[in-house]
């Protein structure tokens, strides 16, 4: 019997408890969060960021937020991409930069959202960098896309989104991504998604997940793999060897604080590997999802709480 379900339901249940709420963000980073989040500030981030290109690791920044329901948020939201861009060209490490729309208003303002996405990839083309608009559930994904081929057409090619491959529609969209060279990561899917919209078996979003892969790569398309499934990247290695495509055309994407070890030897390996690192205030939702991944994760700040 998989008791991951009940385990998930568990630990997301007592972290939404406002006593316990109070407590991690009281000492959460001392106790274990750190292990997945970068820190509460750009400084912080950016020098885990140097860390982490040492070991030959490229770095997707991400400033933690979401639910946001207000424009002066949103706006505020904005400002610190401006500022997380700013910093990774000052201290000139190898970083890009990642977003949710719903950070800059999707939810409530599709204008204002509009309008702040353009600010921060105009930054980053002034900046020589690249923003990845990540993708979240269904009610989210017609726009994002309409987004994004919004800002290809006003001439932006330093902007990338995300495919999910538990969706039905992913290869049709993949299809139409192709027709304008889109940088695609691929992934998964983390969202509760109903029956008629996506894969009910992980088996079918394997499957799924290499078709799709296989599709941008044998088409020259730029692609990255974003997965910890040990079977995904060795398929994906046998796969690009096999069919000739150097490793310049894809990377491989992980989470911080997850198999870094087998992030460095990918480094060492030769191939591209990209660690996503989120920082900011609002990280506890975000910490609360990695512990409910995997009871390891939960053990891991047990731990360090009796060792203080």
């Amino acid at each position: 019997m998989d008791l991951t379900p009940h385990y998930r339901k568990f630990v997301l249940s007592i972290a939404a408890n406002q006593a316990v709420t109070k407590l991690a963000l009281k000492v959460g980073m001392k106790l274990g969060a750190s292990r997945f989040v970068a820190g509460e500030s750009l400084e912080q981030a950016l020098e885990v960021v140097r860390d982490l290109n040492r070991r030959g690791i490229l770095v997707t920044l991400d400033y933690l937020g979401e639910g946001v329901f207000s424009e002066q948020v949103a706006r505020e939201m904005c400002e610190a991409y401006l500022t997380l861009l700013e910093g990774i060209q000052r201290e000139r490490v190898n970083a890009n930069a990642s977003l949710k729309l719903t950070q800059m208003g999707l939810s409530f303002d599709r204008k204002l959202t509009e309008e702040i996405i353009h600010t921060i990839v105009a930054k980053a083309a002034e900046t020589n960098n690249f923003i990845r608009i990540d993708m979240e559930d269904t009610p989210y994904t017609d726009a994002t896309l309409e987004i994004y081929y919004d800002l290809r057409k006003q001439g932006f090619d330093n902007v990338g989104t995300v495919i999910q491959a538990y969706l039905y529609r992913s290869e049709k969209d993949i299809e139409a991504l192709k027709q304008v060279d889109a940088k695609l990561r691929i992934v998964k899917g983390a969202y509760k998604e109903p029956p008629e919209h996506a894969f009910p078996q992980l088996s079918d979003v394997d499957e799924n997940y290499k078709k799709l892969v296989a599709n941008l790569l044998l088409a020259g398309k730029y692609t990255a793999i974003a997965s910890h499934d040990e079977r995904i990247i060795d398929w994906a290695k046998q796969f690009t060897a096999e069919h000739g495509i150097d490793r310049s055309r894809f990377e491989f994407q992980m989470l911080f604080g997850v198999r870094m070890s087998w992030q460095e030897q990918l480094a060492r390996e030769g191939y591209q590997i990209r660690c996503y690192v989120p920082y900011g205030q609002m990280w506890y939702p975000y910490f609360t999802r990695r512990i409910a991944e995997r009871p390891g994760n939960l053990w891991f700040v047990v731990k360090n709480m009796l060792k203080r």
